[in-house]
């Protein structure tokens, strides 16, 4: 009896329960702060307990997921005081990144960024007027611009804990977007970044992702304030 060949290009179970379990988090599928029980989660994603243990202690290095005492998780909860820590980090690390990218960056770099921004922009045009960050595609390219801004930067642990504390400020982001009356459009501000990082003009560019980040923050912080007087 011949074993059954797991195709080669298909990704380790735990990569797949890592990977949909995330993005699940970061779209706020699960409500902050909420349990993650192994026997619902099996029966949601038909993942046995053992790809899934791996995918939430992975998640919880990530920040994403908090370990519980009895030995769960749960989703790691929101609060002002979290984003401001993550916003802070943010600066301190893609500031310098930009900086760095722009320094170091070549023609391949340049025309990435410019093709990030170009898949970002037509996506952006053809969505409605809703919150363009709770569309799927958007937001995965929208991470991608940002993060070949970044992509000539030689420090790969500054690049990786960028990307970590992107995603971590994502589910900030879609909280904000969900809470918001109006949507708002971000496309000028990206043009604005990008420009002045091809043109070499690393003190406006690195200014100008700077405020890009706490835009984010003062916007997550209205929405917060909006849903605990809504609840009150």
């Amino acid at each position: 009896m011949h074993k059954q060949e797991i195709p080669a290009n298909e990704p380790p179970l735990a990569e797949q329960a890592f990977t949909r379990l995330r993005q699940d988090v970061l779209a706020g599928t699960f409500e902050a702060g909420a349990k993650l029980k192994l026997d619902e989660l099996q029966s949601a994603y038909g993942y046995s307990s053992s790809p899934l243990r791996e995918a939430l202690s992975r998640l919880a290095q990530e920040g994403l997921v908090r370990a519980d005492e009895r030995r769960g998780f749960r989703v790691a909860p929101i609060s002002e005081e979290d984003l401001a820590d993550i916003t802070r980090m943010r600066v301190m690390l893609d500031v310098p990144a930009l900086r760095e990218s722009i320094g170091h960056g070549d023609d391949a770099w340049e025309a990435s960024v410019l093709a990030a921004f170009h898949r970002l922009e037509k996506v952006e045009s053809r969505l409605s007027d809703g919150p363009v960050i709770l569309d799927g595609e958007w937001s995965q390219l929208h991470r991608t611009f940002h993060l070949s801004l970044l992509a000539a930067c030689p420090s790969l642990r500054q690049r990786t804990w960028g990307a970590s504390l992107f995603d971590q400020a994502e589910r900030y982001r879609r909280f904000s977007a969900r809470h918001r009356k109006t949507a708002r459009r971000k496309s000028s501000e990206h043009k604005k970044i990008m420009d002045a990082a091809l043109r070499r003009d690393a003190d406006t560019a690195c200014a100008l992702l700077e405020e890009h980040i706490l835009s984010t923050q003062r916007n997550v912080v209205a929405a917060l304030k909006a849903a605990q007087a809504a609840q009150s």
